[in-house]
């Protein structure tokens, strides 16, 4: 059951028990996922790409990267085909409770959590959203991504999902030139994702967050 938090910037956050860890930064959750997802990984790419951006996300979690991706879509009327994966579904009870559309000024947050597993599902001209309940080590699709939000709990508490392997896999299903964005800057991840063909690359964290991660696809 995960405890339900109110971080610096007014957004809602989970805490979970299973991994001693809370779903986004306490200094503002809305704020993190803008910085990081948002205005690091997917908006550069839309801005420059006239064909469908293809996102990959690892940790679904409360939702809130996917809220944010849609609304970026419909408000620059561009094609995003968003999947993301989760081994650990919030409750929907709970998920009712946070407070993102409120928070953000969209609306529709709820859909995303209420969308079959397993199947695209349109919801929007420009959003379409497909979500499945796995571990990213079990995770296969044909499908190449041209942004990736890596938002996996912090390797202390799942170090299987930081790794060169890993990341290799993700690597396979990433274009040449895509990117993937993360919050995590530590030296355990830069060398994996170097070890799996990415460029990494250092930037200014939202807040007080020193340092966030974007790595290249060679």
């Amino acid at each position: 059951m995960e405890r339900l938090l109110v971080t610096e910037d007014g957004s809602h956050s989970l805490y979970s028990s299973q991994f001693n860890q809370q779903y986004h930064s306490l200094q503002g959750a809305l704020n993190e996922s803008r910085h990081i997802y948002i205005n690091l990984g997917l908006q550069p790419v839309l801005s420059q790409s006239e064909n469908p951006v293809h996102v990959f996300e690892m940790g679904f979690g409360t939702g809130l990267n996917a809220f944010l991706a849609w609304q970026l879509a419909d408000a620059l009327q561009r094609q995003v085909i968003y999947t993301t994966i989760e081994a650990y579904p919030v409750d929907l009870t709970e998920a009712a409770l946070l407070n993102y559309e409120s928070e953000s000024g969209g609306t529709g947050f709820m859909q995303l959590h209420e969308s079959a597993w397993g199947e695209p599902n349109r919801l929007s001209d420009y959003f379409t959203f497909r979500k499945e309940q796995v571990h990213l080590q079990n995770f296969t699709t044909n499908e190449i991504f041209d942004v990736v939000f890596y938002d996996a709990f912090d390797p202390r508490a799942q170090p299987e999902l930081w790794s060169a392997e890993i990341f290799t896999r993700v690597a396979a299903q990433t274009a040449a030139g895509g990117v993937l964005v993360t919050y995590s800057s530590k030296g355990i991840v830069k060398r994996a994702l170097a070890a799996a063909g990415f460029k990494v690359e250092r930037h200014k964290g939202p807040g007080r967050k020193t340092h966030v991660l974007k790595a290249i696809r060679i």
